[in-house]
This record gives structure tokens, sequence and C-alpha cells, in this order.
């Protein structure tokens, strides 16, 4: 390969780079992803922005939500959503918005990973009103360290506990999980998780006991933009939606 054709996919590159930076992917993204796929991380949006993201789902559903870094360490949140919003399904909205909070009592360092103290509840998929709870239920309060290692780009580990306020279906308790994500360079990341879903196990439960393992591909399209598609639910836990789910997320942060 001659020295022009390197010096063009150089600065192809380098363009690409530059444009992807400013979204929550990649070695080059500028803002701490705040999902692994659906649970949280311990990543907080900058103090003065807004972040706005948005679900595109199955059965036509779509969930927005807007949230605002309130400070450095703390943000709040809302978001509302429902199915049948894309396609000529019936429109069936969410009974109650979701509400979130953020608060970040350790920054991480070498040693230590950072912390999130929070609340969240806004879960995955349809609203069942007659159980009051979502097909996967919201976090609830939750507590969730996250820690980032240098290798081939950016490992970052996730590890949490959540107890959801979705109980009176007869599932409860305490629940865990766990996920990781790795940087494919500038401006692509994968991510995984697995949601135990120990509130959900008996024998009314919408899942079957085995727990949601999600993974996801997101890339920084610059900006504050960031494009992920997802796959859900690979161990086809979910008894009223069996098989894997795809589905569409957007974010797009930015100072207020």
């Amino acid at each position: 390969m001659n020295r022009s054709v390197l010096l063009v996919v150089s600065v192809v590159w380098n363009s690409c780079v530059c444009f992807a930076q400013g979204g929550s992917a990649g070695t080059g993204g500028q803002i701490e992803p705040r999902f692994i796929v659906d649970m949280p991380t311990a990543g907080m949006q900058p103090k003065g922005s807004i972040a706005l993201d948005a679900d595109f789902y199955d059965h036509g559903g779509m969930l927005l939500g807007v949230s605002v870094g309130v400070f450095d360490r703390l943000s709040v949140g809302i978001s509302y959503g429902g199915v049948g919003l894309i396609g000529s399904d019936p429109v069936v909205m969410n009974q109650i918005p979701g509400f979130a909070v953020r608060f970040r009592p350790l920054e991480e360092s070498i040693a230590l990973p950072a912390l999130v103290l929070g609340f969240d509840s806004q879960g995955r998929g349809y609203y069942d009103k007659s159980q009051s709870r979502y097909q996967v239920k919201s976090p609830g309060f939750f507590a969730v360290v996250s820690k980032n290692t240098l290798f081939l780009g950016y490992l970052s580990l996730h590890g949490g506990v959540n107890y959801s306020l979705e109980n009176a279906d007869g599932n409860g308790g305490a629940n865990v999980f766990v996920g990781a994500e790795k940087t494919i360079g500038p401006f692509l990341s994968l991510t995984g998780e697995y949601n135990a879903a120990l509130n959900d196990r008996t024998s009314n439960a919408t899942g079957k006991g085995r727990g949601y393992v999600n993974i996801a591909l997101d890339v920084s399209v610059g900006g504050g933009l960031t494009l992920g598609v997802d796959f859900k639910d690979l161990l086809e836990n979910g008894r009223g939606t069996p098989g894997v789910r795809r589905t569409v997320h957007l974010e797009y942060v930015r100072d207020l």
C-alpha cells in the first residue's frame, strides 16, 4: 500500500474518530454510560447536562426518558411510554411515568470502583396492569459499583443489587445483576449483562427462573449522540414473549 493511500486512510479514520467523539461508546467516548443494557451502571451524566433516551421495542413499543445532571454526583429523571405506538396494534400506555434519581458517594480510584446509590421505577417491556408490574421489573432501589481497566482499549465491569417495588405479584425480595463493556476501537462498544431476576421466579412469574442475558452494540455517532442495537433475553426466560427480542436505543446528551 503506497503512502498516498495510507494518508487517505489515516485522514478518513481520524475524521471518523473526531466526529464520533462526544458519545458514550468506544475509546473516544466522552460520556459515562449510565446503563449496562437495561440495568444501571455507576456512570453519571455531567453537571448541567440533559440526557434524552428513546427505546424502541417489540409490539410497537416506545419509551422516552429525560434526565438532568443537577450536580456532578446527582441526577434526576423521568420516563414514560407504552406499546402499540408504532404499527397497527392497540395503544396501551404505561400506567404511570417512571422516576429515577442517582447519587454517587464514591468516585472511582486506582484501588476502588465508583459507587452509585439510586432509585429507578422504570421497568422494561409492556406494563401488566393486572399485576402492577412491567414485563421486566424496574430496578427500584439499587446500589451498583463500576470499575474501568485498560485492556485492548477499555474494559468496564459492573455489579449491583436492587430491590424492586413491583411485588404485588407475590414475587419480591432482593435481586443481583452483573455486566461488562468492552470498547472496540474509538467509537464502538460491546456490552453484556446478566439480570438474575431473583424477584421473578414463582409459578405465576413473567420469567421462567433463568434470569435475563442481554447484549448490546453501541456506536457513538457524534455530538453527544449514541445509537445502540440490543439483543435481549438470550436465555428465552420471558413467558409472554418467547425468543430473543431485538430493540433499538438512542441516547443524546448535551449541556443545558
